[in-house]
């Protein structure tokens, strides 16, 4: 009997006629939505458990409270807090002073300027524990009832703002200016490092002592202008 050899392409078809099959019981949205919590998880660091659509992520514990004691605009605080949690948040997000404005994040624009202890601050880079026992002063804190602050009402007076956004800051770095300024303080531009007293404040010592606080409406002629009004009658 004549015994020929199985042809090679036959073996193979029977191969695939046998080998089970098996379907994806996920849809192509659900296969998107598992591969993003993956890899953010992995890039983020995340833990995560589960598997295929119901992959969730695990929360982080939050770190242990820890008590703080502030006096802000002449009110005394005891507060309990992330120790985690900057002097930015603090004031917005747990004391509703919403005043302070959230700008950059990053200590740049300056709309966070608060003052502690008369010394102005980037509040959004500033860790709130760090002010233990301090006075903090806010643009909601400026005013005596219904009398404005001399540096509000001049920047009411010379325009020194448009949106307004970036006010509260300016008006706050202003009113440290201005105490620098009595010291006798120098900044970059000054001309005369041995004289002592009260700095002369003419516009390019003002525009370089607010260079912190950006306008972006470009209100600057109106706040160099109430800077030195006030600068003048103090």
């Amino acid at each position: 009997m004549d015994h020929k050899a199985p042809n090679p392409e036959t073996r193979s078809i029977k191969a695939q006629q046998q080998r089970p099959i098996y379907r994806w019981s996920i849809t192509r949205r659900q296969f998107v939505a598992t591969a993003g919590i993956l890899t953010g998880g992995a890039v983020m660091g995340f833990p995560i458990h589960g598997s295929g659509a119901t992959v969730t992520e695990i929360e982080q514990p939050a770190a242990d409270a820890v008590p703080l004691q502030l006096t802000i605009n002449g009110k005394q605080q005891q507060l309990t807090l992330d120790p985690r949690t900057t002097l930015l948040d603090l004031l917005r997000e747990k004391l509703q002073l919403t005043g302070t404005k959230r700008g950059c994040d990053h200590g740049q624009c300056g709309a966070c300027t608060v003052l502690a202890n008369g010394r102005r601050i980037n509040s959004c880079l500033s860790l709130a524990v760090t002010h233990e026992g301090e006075q903090i002063t806010t643009i909601e804190g400026l005013a005596q009832g219904d009398q404005l602050h001399p540096v509000q009402a001049a920047f009411l007076e010379h325009d020194g703002f448009q949106c307004g956004y970036c006010t509260p800051g300016q008006i706050c770095s202003a009113v440290a200016l201005l105490q620098e300024a009595r010291r006798g303080d120098a900044s970059y531009v000054t001309a005369d490092l041995r004289k002592i007293g009260t700095a002369d404040l003419s516009p390019n010592e003002i525009r370089e002592r607010m260079s912190g606080n950006i306008c972006r409406c470009g209100a600057y002629p109106g706040i160099v202008a109430a800077v030195q009004s006030v600068g003048k009658t103090s």
